[in-house]
């Protein structure tokens, strides 16, 4: 948590590095009550599916616009994956990969695969939150191989600036654009993947990686099913320059907030996890309902759920966990019945790597030569002119 804090700091500081901030909704930006009153101000605005689709629309382009995610490059496929040190474990293997971002920017992260020999598995997303060690912390590697023993292929990746993505700092004012077009980009190379039913793929992050989460289900339909972890909140729009440093929440002709991005997913089934200690305390009573209001517009809402936990922190912990294994086995077709059960999913089957046995790139296997190094290099390189 003192690493998130010091990040919301630093997004802070560099909102006017960007010259956005006129538009710009971070952090805490209203307050809960201001928060209630605005939900329902935001419900007056449709009364059926056709008024929210109009909204629904907006709020798409508000969020592609505002990231100007137009900047990207064209890519097809050109992915120049690199997989290497496949370790066996326990119902799952784990490899350690980068793929090609765009020319020059590379995604790091590890595949987590099911050891079966079925022709076509699911895959799943993962993003990672504000925590030390990202991608190599204990809980991230234990759902990431428990979703790979149920059956899927799983990619968890390191945000821009954590782990071994270094060529940026995490504070870069493009740091939101970045972390979307990663997410984009990963979902592409699953998607191209021979061993992938590109019909079942899943997204799910807690904190920060909930952000990113809701944000690519909401622009990017291929994602079938979502579930972002202590993220989706009324009041608080991420206090990260990768959550809320571009203006994705309002414009000249429109102002909206996380809770209707996440509502973008429906008809497609969304798990929201909340907690009482943080700025999802409030879900039960305002975010909820007020999504649920949207899945009955498209008569499903046995596709939407919901899961609060008063007396918990924030955390993508066992109990959050465990919701998601069983939402996502649902709803991917995953075979929940390979993890031992015992009162309780049993997730000791898992072996927990060092974070040597993560990392692609050493002193034996350097980093491409082709690199882009550094934030004014990466900016120029997208048309930012590194401001």
């Amino acid at each position: 948590m003192q690493l998130f804090i010091r990040i919301v700091l630093t997004a802070c500081f560099s909102i006017g590095v960007f010259g956005q901030d006129a538009m710009l909704c971070m952090g805490h930006y209203w307050t809960e009550d201001e928060a209630n009153v605005m939900m329902k101000r935001f419900k007056s605005e449709w009364d059926d599916l056709s008024s929210w689709e109009k909204r629904a629309d907006q709020i798409k382009q508000g969020i592609i616009e505002g990231m100007q995610l137009s900047k990207m490059p064209e890519l097809s496929g050109n992915f120049n994956a690199i997989i290497r040190d496949k370790k066996v474990m326990d119902g799952y293997s784990v490899e350690n990969i980068a793929i090609e971002s765009f020319p020059g920017f590379y995604i790091t992260g590890n595949i987590y695969r099911p050891t079966d020999q079925k022709d076509k598995h699911p895959a799943l997303l993962c993003p990672h939150g504000h925590w030390e060690n990202g991608r190599m912390r204990e809980d991230m590697q234990i759902r990431s191989a428990v979703f790979a023993r149920m059956g899927a292929i799983v990619f968890a990746y390191d945000m821009v600036g954590f782990g071994e993505s270094k060529q940026v700092d995490h504070d870069i004012p493009i740091a939101l654009l970045l972390q979307t077009w990663n997410s984009k980009r990963v979902l592409d190379y699953l998607i191209s993947r021979p061993d992938v039913d590109n019909t079942r793929i899943g997204i799910t992050g807690a904190s920060g990686g909930g952000t990113q989460s809701f944000i690519l289900t909401a622009i990017d339909d291929r994602i079938k099913v979502s579930a972002p972890v202590v993220q989706v909140s009324a009041h608080f729009f991420g206090g990260c320059v990768c959550e809320s440093g571009m203006p994705i929440h309002r414009s000249e002709g429109h102002q909206t907030n996380n809770v209707e991005i996440a509502a973008l997913c429906a008809p497609r089934p969304l798990m929201l996890i909340s907690d009482g200690a943080d700025w999802t305390r409030n879900t039960p009573q305002i975010e909820y309902p007020y999504i649920r209001k949207v899945y009955e517009g498209y008569q499903a809402e046995h596709k939407l759920e919901h899961v609060h936990f008063p007396t918990e922190q924030h955390d993508y912990g066992y109990s959050k966990r465990t919701a998601v294994y069983n939402f996502m086995a649902h709803h991917l077709k995953l075979n929940s019945k390979t993890i031992p059960y015992d009162k309780g999913y049993k997730e000791d089957f898992v072996t927990v790597l060092p974070r040597e046995e993560l990392l692609l790139f050493n002193s034996k296997n350097p980093r491409p030569e082709n690199l882009l190094q550094g934030n004014d290099a990466v900016m120029t390189y997208l048309g930012f002119n590194g401001n």
